[in-house]
């Protein structure tokens, strides 16, 4: 009887404290603050046809707001390895956007700005893009998800 007496507490226990913290407002740039990996798959939207896009990276996320990291990509067969800066808000009911420019060779080559949202505890994150625009304002249309996350 004990035995399930403490299973039932630790059920309890463990669906009162998912429910607060997805709930009750408890995300915000300290509770996702970290050191992330991410997958992105997804394509952009040319004139002559869709071309597939990926990238695997790795990004620091600080309470403050900052975030930079790198990644490699692959968009329409031609690899690159970039680095990124940027800034994100993250939300009470853990939503949030972020907004990053990325480099090749220090060079500034687009500016993309995501929605996400955060799960499990905040140890998992999901975006999508909202825009990617490049250095001369042309925006390229796009439909890029990524998924990441927290490693530490």
């Amino acid at each position: 009887m004990n035995t399930k007496r403490t299973l039932i507490t630790l059920t309890i226990l463990l669906l009162t404290t998912s429910w607060s913290f997805a709930g009750n407002g408890r995300c915000s740039t300290a509770t996702v603050a970290g050191t992330w990996g991410f997958t992105l798959a997804g394509s952009l939207l040319t004139p002559s046809g869709p071309v597939p896009a990926a990238a695997i990276g790795r990004t620091v996320a600080d309470v403050n707001g900052n975030l930079s990291g790198a990644e490699a990509r692959n968009v329409g067969g031609g690899y690159a390895d970039e680095t990124f800066i940027g800034s994100w808000t993250v939300n009470p009911d853990c939503t949030g956007n972020m907004t990053i420019n990325i480099y090749e060779s220090g060079q500034l080559v687009r500016t993309s700005a995501l929605s996400m949202v955060f799960d499990e505890f905040a140890r998992e994150a999901r975006m999508v893009q909202q825009s990617l625009t490049l250095p001369n304002g042309v925006q390229v249309p796009v439909v890029l998800t990524l998924e990441g996350k927290k490693q530490f």
